[in-house]
């Protein structure tokens, strides 16, 4: 009897250690990590001295391995938002009045050591790994007036360029650059994607069409996903659709997610060379969110769906499948088998750091830091763990404005994104507090401004670097 419930206690444990293919973390390599499924489970009282040898063994000793105290909460879940009406913002907060609890695990030996350390690191302040959103409807985080001159003539010139017989896309893609008006931010990112044309006489039968197409894909092939062949597919997607934005109310309506559902299936089975991976899920939440916003005027993440007209909640769910879809169409390779675009990404990663910011670099090495235990998240959800969403969105307008913005141009964001932290990083003495830091950005009071700021940047890298890689050959 004791040799038989040890046999079910080591395969449950097997099963715990799977690889899940497209997660946040790069898949297990067992060659790299063969020994990790027999190593002996860490005792409780040690937990705080012995040092994780692997990341995967780090990653299992702090995957959600705390909760959030009380008097945290007044610091990291509530927002001044410093607008003319000094309005307070309450960020969305998770269950049981704030106080976010994830889920239980063998991790929770670890808690006392985790949140130790976290205290010791005042410059990084506790969050869930989906950041939590103010308002995403809020373009000005930082305090500015909501319509300055300036911001009403850049409008001006949106609307003049979008009511043209022939949108001249190259000029509208020059001022997307810097930001999209939120009244006009629909319309360019069909228009910027390649959904609608840039003849607008054309443009009302193009979306009429295309929406037709997308539900007849619904009438075709939804119903197969109780089918055999499509069964692991659909399940994957149905787990991973309420962990997609678990602290904004709008995503946990069963109307949303059933849209989330839809459009991750229909694009998996038509998409057989990669399936649906996790990571893809994450994509649908700013299109979805922004042709949304044409029909709410504020507060879009307490918004009911149900509350509007039939007709309108299909046409959402239409616009944001083929919009998603061209994005998908130029980086397909991250999801494909072994998503070797995302290996190819971080390599590349790991190279223009060791150019730019060699201390950095050298540092990671020290610590037995690897790039892909730590962008590999970067690539394969485009930064979105990492931002709130309504930054996110903001660094879309300059993806889709960018050539090649998602794959090539997201290379350079990420270099800045990771330099902006350097004096966090170099701070940090050990692969623990190191991983943790760049697992848990503090991003939380992000707005446009930093966003532009980081884009500037990342532009710099690339002018300095893609146009003369010897530039900085050692």
């Amino acid at each position: 009897k004791h040799s038989s419930s040890s046999k079910q206690l080591r395969k449950r444990n097997t099963h715990i250690l799977q690889p899940v293919y497209g997660a946040q973390h790069p898949p297990l390599d067992p060659r790299r990590h063969r020994l990790l499924k027999d190593a002996p489970k860490v005792s409780s009282v040690n937990t705080k001295s012995k040092k994780p040898s692997t990341f995967h063994e780090f990653a299992r000793s702090t995957n959600d391995a705390w909760d959030i105290d009380d008097e945290e909460d007044d610091s990291v879940f509530s927002l001044k938002h410093t607008n003319p009406s000094q309005e307070r913002l309450d960020i969305e907060r998770g269950p049981a009045n704030g106080r976010v609890v994830k889920s239980s695990s063998d991790a929770q030996l670890n808690v006392n050591a985790a949140r130790n350390t976290l205290q010791k690191q005042q410059s990084l302040p506790v969050r869930p790994i989906i950041p939590l959103v103010a308002r995403i409807s809020d373009q000005n985080a930082s305090g500015a007036p909501l319509m300055m001159v300036r911001e009403k003539t850049r409008l001006d010139k949106f609307k003049q360029l979008l009511a043209s017989p022939n949108t001249d896309l190259e000029e509208l893609r020059k001022h997307s650059w810097s930001g999209i008006p939120r009244e006009v931010r629909p319309v360019t990112w069909r228009l910027l994607s390649g959904y609608l044309p840039a003849n607008r006489e054309r443009r009302d039968l193009v979306l009429q069409r295309k929406r037709e197409e997308y539900f007849g894909f619904i009438e075709q092939y939804y119903h197969s996903r109780t089918d055999e062949n499509h069964r692991d597919t659909y399940r994957q997607i149905h787990i991973d659709i309420p962990r997609t934005n678990p602290l904004i109310p709008l995503f946990q309506q069963p109307l949303v997610q059933e849209v989330f559902e839809r459009i991750l299936f229909i694009w998996a089975i038509r998409h057989p060379a990669s399936g649906y991976v996790q990571g893809i899920n994450d994509l649908v939440t700013p299109f979805f969110v922004v042709f949304l916003s044409e029909f709410v005027e504020e507060d879009v993440e307490n918004f009911e769906m149900a509350s509007l007209p039939l007709d309108t909640q299909r046409n959402i769910e239409a616009d944001s499948f083929w919009c998603m879809s061209k994005l998908l169409d130029g980086i397909q390779d991250n999801y494909t088998f072994a998503q070797p675009g995302i290996q190819i990404k971080v390599k590349a990663l790991e190279e223009l750091v060791s150019r730019i910011d060699e201390d950095v670099h050298v540092h990671f090495q020290k610590c037995e830091v690897e790039y892909l235990q730590f962008a590999f998240r970067w690539m394969n959800n485009l930064l979105m763990r990492e931002l709130p969403l309504r930054c996110t969105i903001r660094l879309w307008d300059t993806y889709q404005a960018e050539s090649e913005g998602f794959s090539h141009f997201h290379l350079y964001v990420c270099s800045a994104f990771l330099i902006k932290w350097r004096k966090e990083i170099l701070s940090m003495v050990d692969f623990q507090s190191l991983l943790m830091l760049l697992q848990n950005l503090p991003t939380i009071h992000w707005g446009n401004e930093e966003v532009g700021l980081l884009l500037a940047e990342a532009y710099r890298l690339k002018y300095m670097f893609a146009d003369a890689p010897s530039h900085y050959k050692r």
